[in-house]
């Protein structure tokens, strides 16, 4: 939903990609430790604190594709990277969420009787697995595999959301609930485009 807006983002930041002194990997790798401080933010229950974090690790997921493109030095491994840092940093947030449940940091309830912990393991597994289904697809050659509603950026602009707003329990949940639905697209998709 939002990879049309992602990149008319990467492609308007590319004037000021040509200025950082970063090379794309560097930008990914800190991006990935952003998500790391965030992961820690949550478990100790800073909330906002944690969604701020996302937001800051999220412009250097921007900047990396953008630097990568402004110097022409776009590469296999670096997409390679990107891809592994960004699923690290799915990881690292919700398992810092369900520390911040489980240790009493985060105070919550039951939603639908799952208790946030709960949601948060399952839209972990939610996140890999529509990582995955694309992966997987475009190694068996099936093609434009960025469709579904909850991509990395959705997923990420829910839970920021979910932790401004005090509703991170809400949030959650519609990540699993998107994220179940965007692999049911793209299984359906494969099916359509595949010999």
């Amino acid at each position: 939903m939002f990879n049309q807006f992602k990149d008319t983002i990467r492609t308007a930041t590319i004037p000021i990609a040509k200025a950082v002194p970063f090379s794309p990997n560097t930008l990914t790798v800190i991006g990935l430790l952003v998500s790391m401080a965030a992961a820690i933010a949550f478990a100790r229950g800073y909330i906002i604190m944690g969604g701020a974090l996302i937001l800051i690790s999220g412009v250097f997921d921007i900047f990396d594709g953008a630097v990568a493109r402004a110097r022409g030095c776009m590469t296999s491994f670096g997409g390679v990277l990107d891809s592994v840092c960004d699923r690290y940093a799915d990881a690292v947030v919700f398992i810092g969420i369900m520390y911040g449940v489980l240790d009493g940091s985060i105070p919550t309830h039951a939603l639908f009787g799952i208790s946030l912990w709960l949601w948060c393991a399952l839209a972990l597994a939610g996140s890999l697995l529509v990582s995955y289904t694309r992966a997987r697809a475009e190694s068996a050659g099936v093609k434009k595999m960025d469709m579904g509603m909850a991509g990395r950026p959705e997923r990420m602009v829910l839970l920021t959301a979910g932790a401004f707003s005090g509703q991170i329990t809400w949030a959650v949940a519609a990540i699993v609930i998107l994220a179940n639905i965007t692999i049911i697209q793209r299984m359906l998709y494969v099916k359509k485009h595949s010999a």
